[in-house]
C-alpha cells in the first residue's frame, strides 16, 4: 500500500480506484490520500493549525456487491476460515465481526463485516468472502484478505526544533505492524500537537509517504520566518521597536517568544496597543512574514493625586512625566509630594510635614536588551519614624543597573550606586529628656541617636519573580536578597554593611482566592549601624496592628506573614477595573528584633510581636497595591501599644 500526503493546492482524484469490494468477487485498487495544511494565519485572535489526515476511500454505500445465491441466506455458519493473515491474528478479526460460528449467515451482515475489517486500517481493499453451502445445510465461510505492507522503519525530514527521537517515539508503536491509516492520522496529530504545545504553531506535517520496503517517510515544514516588519510607530524610532523584538528572520516561528516580544514592547509604556500579524511569504515557499503593529500613546502626562499612608499621612502629589523621551522609549519624570506626616497620633513621631521630591530617568536599553538603567535625584524632609521626636532630612542621588539573567528569565540582578546625606535634628528636647530621665538612660545617648552622615552606598541584589500577575496575584514566587555596603564619607568609622532577604509564595485557592506566605530577615554584617539606618518592626510592610516601629528597632530582625485574599462577592464582576482588583484579606504577622536600640527602652517596645487582622487591598495603576488593614496584637505591645490594635495604610510591597 502506498500512503501519500500532498501539500495544499495539489490535485488528486480517486476516480475508479475503488470499483468493488465484494463477496465472491475480488476487488482491486490502490489507496491514496491527501493532506490539508495550515490555514493562512492572518487573524491575530484566531491563529491555529490544521491537521494533516490520511483519508480512507472506502464507502460501502457507494460500492457494488455481487449478488449471492439465496440458498445460502439464513443458513447456520459452521466454520469461518481466514486467509492472508500474517501479523494479525484470527481472534483479533473475529472480535470485530458480527457473524459468528453457529449463527445465521446473511449477505448484509457479511458485507458490513468486510467494511468493519477494512476500517481497522490494517488491510488493503483486496478482500472477499466466499460462502459455501454444505450437504447438511450449513455454510462454510472463507474470508480472504491482504494485509498492508508492514512498517519496518521511519525517516524524518525537516525537523530542527524538535529532536528526531521525540518524533520517532510517537511512531514507534506502528513498527512491525501493517501500515494503518488510523494510526498514521493519530501520529500526525500528536506530532503537530508536540510542536503546538512548544509554541511552534506554524509547524505542520507536510507529507507522509511509504517506500516498498515498509519505511514510512515523514516530511515536516516548521514555519520559518522570512521578514519582520514594523507598522504604526510615528514618534518612536524604528530601531527602538526592533531591539525589543528578539525574534529574528530565519528563526522558526514561536508564538511564546513573540508574546514575550510584545510584552517587552508594551512594557516600554510608549504604546497603548501592540499586536502581530502573520502572512505567508511571497518570496519563499513555506515561510512567513511577521508584521508588528504598534499604536503609540500620548507620552507626556501630568498627574495630580492624593491618598493616605501611615508613614506620609494624608498626602497630595503632583507629577509630570515623558514616557517616550526623544522617541527612544526612555522615561523621565518629576514628582512632588506633601503629606501631613505619620498618622494615628504616634507619640514617638514628631508632628512634621512630609515633603518629597524626585527627578528620575529610566533607560530600558542599556548596552543590551536585557539591561536597563535607572537614575534618580531625591529629597525628603519628614518627622523621623526611626529616631523618636526628631526631624529627618535626606537628599542624594542613586543609579541602578538591572540585568535579566539568561539562565532563568524570571531572575534578574541589580547593582545600585548611590550617595546620600542624612541629617537628623532635635524635634522636642524637653520631652525626650524627660523620657531619658524616666528610664535612667544617660542623656549623652541622645547624640548617638541623632547621628546621621554622608554615605556612599554599594548595593548588589538578586531578584526572582514568577508571579502570574502584578495586579491580582494568585500563584507564583517572589524573592530577593540584597547587600548594602554604606561607606561613611565624613567618617570611615560610620561604615557598615547589612544583608536583607525575603521570599513570598502565592498558592491559588478555589477559582479566585489565594493564600500567601512571606518570610523576611536581615542583619548587620559589619560595622556599627546608626539608629537612623536600623531595621524596624511595626506598622505597614512589617507587623501590622502595631504603631510605626512599635515592635522595636535594632540591628537585625526576622518576621513572617500568612495572608488569605479573596474577592468581595459580586464586586469582581463589574466592568470597573478598580472594583475587579479589590480584595478582602485576613492575615497574621509575627516577628522579632535583635540587638535593639535606645528607643526600645524609652518607649517600652517589646522587640517581638504577633498580630492578626483583616484588610482591603486594591491595585491602582501607577501606584501599585494600596492597602488598609486593621490588626490586633496577640502579644504584649508595651505601655504605648493599644490592646485594641491599629489601622495601617500601605502603598505597594517592599522587596527588601
Amino acid at each position: 500500500m502506498i500512503l501519500t500526503c500532498f501539500a495544499q493546492n495539489s490535485s488528486f482524484a480517486i476516480g475508479d480506484a475503488w470499483d468493488s469490494m465484494g463477496i465472491m468477487d475480488e476487488a482491486t485498487g490502490s489507496i491514496e490520500s491527501i493532506n490539508s495544511i495550515l490555514d493562512s494565519h492572518t487573524d491575530y485572535n484566531k491563529l491555529h493549525s490544521s491537521t494533516t489526515e490520511m483519508q480512507s476511500p472506502f464507502e460501502y454505500e457507494n460500492s457494488t456487491v455481487t449478488s449471492i445465491p439465496g440458498d445460502k441466506e439464513n443458513k447456520e455458519i459452521k466454520i469461518i476460515e481466514f486467509y492472508g493473515l500474517n501479523s494479525m491474528t484470527e481472534d483479533e478479526i473475529r472480535s470485530k465481526m458480527q457473524l459468528k460460528e453457529g449463527e445465521l449467515y446473511t449477505r448484509s451482515k457479511m458485507a458490513q463485516d468486510l467494511k468493519t475489517i477494512y476500517d481497522t486500517g490494517y488491510f488493503t481493499e483486496k478482500m472477499k468472502a466466499v460462502p459455501t453451502l454444505n450437504s447438511d445445510g450449513t455454510v462454510n465461510l472463507k474470508i480472504v484478505m491482504e494485509e498492508n505492507i508492514p512498517v519496518k522503519d521511519f525517516t524524518i525530514e525537516g525537523n530542527t526544533v524538535i529532536p528526531t527521537e521525540d518524533i520517532v517515539a510517537v511512531l514507534k508503536d506502528m513498527k512491525g505492524k501493517p501500515q494503518n491509516i488510523g494510526m498514521i492520522n493519530e501520529a500526525i496529530y500528536k506530532i503537530q500537537e508536540m510542536y503546538n504545545t512548544k509554541g511552534y504553531i506554524l509547524s505542520r506535517v507536510d507529507s507522509v509517504t511509504d517506500d516498498p520496503d515498509g519505511t514510512i517517510n515523514v516530511s515536516i515544514k516548521e514555519g520559518i520566518i522570512d521578514k519582520i516588519m514594523i507598522e504604526g510607530n510615528e514618534k518612536t524610532k524604528d530601531y527602538i521597536v526592533a531591539r525589543n523584538i528578539l525574534t529574528e528572520p530565519g528563526m522558526i516561528y514561536n508564538e511564546n517568544l513573540i508574546k514575550e516580544d510584545l510584552v517587552r514592547l508594551y512594557a516600554t509604556q510608549a504604546f497603548k496597543d501592540v499586536t502581530r500579524e502573520i502572512e505567508p511569504s511571497e518570496d519563499i515557499p513555506d515561510a512567513y512574514d511577521i508584521t508588528i503593529k504598534v499604536k503609540e500613546q500620548r507620552s507626556v502626562s501630568i498627574s495630580v493625586g492624593g491618598g493616605i499612608d501611615t508613614v506620609t499621612g494624608l498626602f497630595g502629589s503632583m507629577g509630570i512625566s515623558e514616557n517616550n523621551f526623544r522617541g527612544r522609549a526612555e522615561r523621565i519624570s518629576l514628582t512632588g509630594l506633601a503629606g501631613t506626616g505619620v498618622i494615628l497620633n504616634d507619640a514617638s513621631v514628631k508632628s512634621h510635614m512630609n515633603l518629597q521630591a524626585e527627578l528620575s530617568y529610566f533607560k530600558p536599553y542599556f548596552f543590551n536588551a536585557d539591561t536597563s538603567l535607572n537614575t534618580r535625584l531625591f529629597f525628603r524632609d519628614f518627622g523621623s519614624y526611626q529616631i523618636p521626636l526628631a526631624v529627618e532630612r535626606r537628599y542624594g542621588a542613586e543609579m541602578t543597573v538591572a540585568h535579566r539573567l539568561k539562565f532563568n528569565r524570571h531572575a534578574s540582578a541589580t547593582f545600585s550606586l548611590g550617595a546620600e546625606n542624612i541629617s537628623v535634628k532635635e524635634g522636642d528636647f524637653d520631652k525626650i529628656a524627660g523620657l531619658y530621665r524616666k528610664y535612667n538612660v544617660p542623656l549623652s545617648e541622645r547624640a548617638k541617636q541623632l547621628e546621621g552622615g554622608f554615605f556612599l552606598s554599594l548595593s548588589p541584589a538578586l531578584l526572582y519573580d514568577t508571579r502570574d500577575s502584578a495586579t491580582v496575584t494568585r500563584h507564583g514566587t517572589m524573592a530577593s536578597i540584597r547587600f548594602d555596603e554604606n561607606i561613611g564619607l565624613n567618617g570611615l568609622n560610620k561604615t557598615n554593611g547589612k544583608l536583607t532577604g525575603m521570599i513570598k509564595q502565592y498558592i491559588p485557592i478555589a477559582k479566585k482566592s489565594s493564600l500567601s506566605f512571606t518570610a523576611k530577615a536581615g542583619g548587620a554584617i559589619h560595622g556599627d549601624i546608626p539608629e537612623v539606618m536600623a531595621y524596624r518592626l511595626g506598622g505597614p510592610y512589617t507587623i501590622r496592628g502595631f504603631k510605626m516601629s512599635g515592635v522595636g528597632t535594632g540591628k537585625a530582625f526576622v518576621m513572617g506573614s500568612a495572608e488569605f485574599a479573596t474577592p468581595i462577592p459580586f464586586m469582581d464582576r463589574t466592568r470597573i477595573s478598580f472594583l475587579n482588583n479589590l480584595r478582602l484579606t485576613a492575615w497574621i504577622d509575627a516577628g522579632k528584633v535583635f540587638d535593639g536600640t535606645v528607643s526600645n527602652i524609652i518607649y517600652d517596645r517589646p522587640m517581638y510581636g504577633v498580630a492578626v487582622g483583616v484588610g482591603l487591598k486594591v491595585f491602582v495603576p501607577g501606584m501599585g497595591a494600596l492597602s488598609i488593614d486593621y490588626g490586633i496584637p496577640l502579644t504584649n505591645g508595651g505601655r504605648n501599644t493599644s490592646k485594641h490594635g491599629y489601622f495601617t495604610f500601605g502603598v505597594g510591597d517592599l522587596l527588601y
